[in-house]
């Protein structure tokens, strides 16, 4: 007598087909995934570092306003910062990019900073050209350090206060940060060369 066996149990598991499969698939979407988070990553760089340089204005604008003092936004030169060796804000500023200096005590030329160098302003997010130094007074405008009398206004010299810019974007790879009237900042999105 022959015995009859019920049908046949599924195994659990995969395939070896049904593996290679998924494999192919989560490879191909690995793939395609990868350079658009890069591209998220890096505008977002950019993004930031554009927003640490307005907050970094507007720090320096309020706190000029508010102890009726003169403060200065740093250039990445000190050729750019200074007026002259004796120029207390100038000199404080140095080489710190985007940071902010207040004179506190007009007799001794001291001074205080206020902000520091934005810190995400780093490889790969980088200057594309130099960081324009402007002073604030008292009455919340801005001027260059070399002309405080005449209000600062980056769109009569058509060159940005700043331009920052990621080489690893394709397109809309720069930010550039304008002021205009001495107190009107704004920022528009161009693409170009980044060094």
């Amino acid at each position: 007598m022959s015995q009859r066996r019920g049908p046949a149990r599924p195994v659990d598991g995969f395939t070896t087909v049904e593996l290679m499969i998924t494999v192919a698939v989560a490879a191909v979407l690995f793939v395609i995934a990868i350079p658009s988070f890069n591209n998220i990553i890096n505008t977002n760089r950019l993004t930031t570092v554009a927003n640490e340089l307005v907050g970094s204005l507007n720090a320096a604008r309020m706190e000029a306003i508010k102890r009726n003092a003169d403060t200065q936004f740093c250039s990445d030169l000190a050729t750019n910062n200074t007026t002259g060796t004796t120029d207390a804000l100038g000199n404080a500023c140095t080489t710190a990019s985007g940071a902010v200096f207040v004179l506190t005590n007009t007799v001794t030329g001291a001074t205080s900073q206020v902000m520091a160098t934005p810190s995400d302003l780093a490889t790969p997010v980088v200057l594309h050209g130099d960081i324009v130094a402007v002073r604030f007074h008292g009455d919340g405008l801005a001027y260059l350090p070399s002309t405080p009398t005449t209000i600062y206004d980056s769109s009569t010299a058509n060159v940005p206060l700043a331009d920052i810019c990621v080489a690893a974007l394709k397109s809309n790879n720069h930010v550039q940060i304008w002021m205009a009237t001495g107190s009107i900042i704004t920022t528009t999105s161009t693409t170009g060369t980044c060094p």
